[in-house]
């Protein structure tokens, strides 16, 4: 006879068994007795119980088929009185209490929620279940004690209900076997052949399901043996403990944390459900709001963020003189017409000094109104007169301190110090040599054509492509790199030399003081003989630069106690205050604004470029190919 799987009812024939199940149970809500899945057609029931509990299953088929066993050897021995016989101890016992436990109750038991079970030992989730012909009534209060009417054996089944296991009503063995084979073959059939629609991955497992609740109920699955405190396969989702010594739940899919199952479940839902309807396309009103308020937030962020780095690269570009607000000579016009409009300077003066600037700047010569000669001269008188704590002295060739003036004030150091370094060259002999150095000292924008002239040639092109190779008529600064190519395109061999790093304690940079110290005392040295107290060299000053500002150093000072201090040029020093210097009386004074001790230079990275002798053209032409990524020599 036909058994219905779902509430164990037998029909008479396969016709009433499928007017069984479309009134009974097709109508009706269908529910899956080992997890929370509901709402779904019978098919996707059985295909969700026969995927999702697969293992359980076979354990209780295992179960049942012993059990079947039992019933039919009790049946040949006591057929005519198997109604009214009670069964002995323990079946007595658990089928006169039968405690009704929720979904975790599963898990406690033994059972792994997430193992399958087959279809043909599904129930309902009713408060009453029957099964007439088996002769059993099983009734369930709400949260009470299920009373049996009858006494068979009771076996576990999924919901903690127990299922009562009775004697057939005497069917033939051979109906029994047809019937038992034809079940299976049919629903071998319905599992095998599941809609074939849009697969949708586990998240914990390599569960792959065609329908979306299906995946969802078969999670929360694994939520509950995870939540699960009890049972040897209960793991708990997160050992993580707040301050307060609460045991936290951390989401799987984010890293949120909730203080108990039920709330993380929840959450969860709220993930999958938004998962869903992402994929459908078929968001709910407020998601769709709260999606176009991240989008307008995120543009205005953008629009925001554009805005500024527009404003810094301005800001930039005029700290930096690429702003083009005019070069040398329009500064100068303006500082001049300023002058006028606050009375500190005449019409007719300003007329005449225009004239002047533009004759010094057509023919590309500095009129050296900033310019202050004999420097080191005054400090090697100095130091024969004066020094009492200081164990030698070593001084660069003669040079001329160049200032900023109105035309170049704050971005002009760069140009005033290669022309100090220049005013040294010039009296060199080796450096005088045709083709080598201008024959007069070239006024700020000269020194700018010189640099094209030099990026023309190949030097430096990195360093050209940053200025757009144009620096003419701009208040562009200049660095050491700018330098090296203006005195290689003259057939002067330089070297920078990168202090890269602080050296000592306190960001200060003790290496490159002996550097200096050695530049200027290797040089000097004749064999054993000691050092004597006060040398004035030969040798160029060096160029310092670093970030914001440039100074030239003319000279190393080695103290009684083995500190040392460097001897600096500063062309923010007007030329009024290096006067001070070339008096006798006011040479100390001053000279306190010259020396500059480790503890004085704080900067994260200085450059020097030291000049070493004049390049053949060979020479020159190899480092004009090999000028292409321009690299200095760092220390350390």
């Amino acid at each position: 006879m036909p058994v219905c799987d779902i509430c164990c009812e037998e029909l008479v024939s396969e016709s009433d068994l499928k007017t069984h199940l479309l009134l009974s149970h097709l109508e009706n809500v269908m529910s899956c007795p080992f997890c929370s899945l509901s709402g779904v057609s019978y098919d996707e029931l059985n295909f969700h119980i026969g995927t999702a509990h697969e293992e359980k299953e076979l354990d209780l088929q295992d179960t049942l088929a012993a059990d079947d066993s039992a019933a039919e050897s009790g049946q040949r021995s006591s057929a005519d009185s198997v109604q009214n016989q009670t069964y002995p101890s323990p079946f007595i016992t658990d089928a006169l209490t039968v405690k009704l436990e929720n979904s975790s109750a599963t898990c406690n038991s033994g059972l792994n929620p997430a193992s399958p079970l087959p279809a043909s030992h599904m129930f309902c989730q009713d408060n009453r279940m029957a099964a007439p012909n088996a002769g059993i009534a099983l009734t369930q209060d709400q949260g009470a004690t299920s009373s049996i009417k009858s006494s068979p054996r009771a076996t576990a089944t999924p919901k903690g209900i127990k299922k009562l296991v009775g004697p057939p009503p005497a069917p033939s063995m051979n109906n029994e076997k047809d019937n038992t084979t034809e079940h299976r073959k049919s629903k071998q059939k319905r599992l095998s052949s599941p809609n074939k629609e849009k697969l949708f991955s586990c998240p914990f497992c390599s569960l792959v399901c065609g329908d979306c609740f299906i995946l969802q109920e078969h999670v929360e699955l694994h939520l509950q043996h995870q939540a699960t405190s009890e049972g040897t396969s209960a793991q708990v989702c997160s050992s993580a403990r707040n301050e307060s010594g609460l045991q936290l739940y951390e989401c799987p899919m984010c890293s949120a944390a909730f203080v108990d199952n039920s709330s993380l479940q929840e959450h969860v839902e709220l993930h999958l459900d938004y998962g869903t309807a992402a994929a459908a396309g078929d968001l709910p009103e407020d998601i769709k709001l709260v999606q176009q308020l991240q989008e307008e937030e995120e543009k205005k962020r953008k629009e925001e963020e554009a805005k500024r780095e527009e404003k810094d690269f301005k800001q930039l570009q005029k700290v930096f003189g690429m702003d083009n607000s005019g070069g040398y000579r329009r500064q100068m016009e303006r500082n001049m017409e300023r002058a006028v409009s606050r009375g500190q300077m005449a019409p007719a003066e300003f007329h005449r000094k225009r004239a002047e600037m533009m004759e010094s700047l057509a023919s590309g010569v500095d009129d050296s109104r900033t310019r202050t000669m004999g420097v080191l001269e005054a400090l090697y008188e100095f130091y024969q007169r004066e020094a009492r704590d200081i164990a030698h002295v070593w001084l660069c060739a003669e040079t001329d301190h160049y200032s900023t003036s109105g035309g170049d004030k704050g971005w002009g150091c760069g140009y005033r110090n290669f022309q100090m370094l220049l005013s040294a060259l010039k009296r060199m002999e080796q450096y005088t040599a045709p083709n080598t150095l201008p024959d007069s000292l070239p006024s700020i924008p000269r020194v700018q054509a010189l640099i094209e002239a030099a990026w023309a040639e190949g030097i430096d092109p990195q360093g050209a492509s940053h200025f757009n190779k144009n620096l003419q008529g701009t208040r562009a600064w200049i660095g050491a790199t700018e330098i090296y190519a203006v005195l290689t395109a003259h057939r002067v061999r330089a070297r920078i030399v990168d202090f890269h790093q602080p050296t000592g304690p306190r960001n200060t940079h003790p290496r490159l003081f002996e550097w200096v110290k050695n530049y200027f005392s290797l040089h000097c040295s004749r064999g054993s003989r000691l050092p004597p107290r006060l040398v004035k060299t030969n040798l160029p000053p060096i160029y310092l630069q670093h970030h914001g500002h440039s100074r030239t150093i003319v000279g190393i000072e080695e103290r009684k106690n083995g500190s040392v201090c460097a001897l600096l040029l500063d062309p923010g020093c007007s030329s009024g205050d290096m006067k001070k210097l070339l008096n006798s009386n006011t040479t100390a004074a001053f000279l306190s604004r010259m020396r500059k001790f480790p503890g004085h230079l704080k900067h994260a990275q200085y450059q020097v470029v030291v000049v070493e002798g004049v390049l053949t053209p060979e020479e020159k032409q190899d480092r004009v190919l090999h000028s292409r990524m321009l690299r200095a020599e760092r220390i350390p």
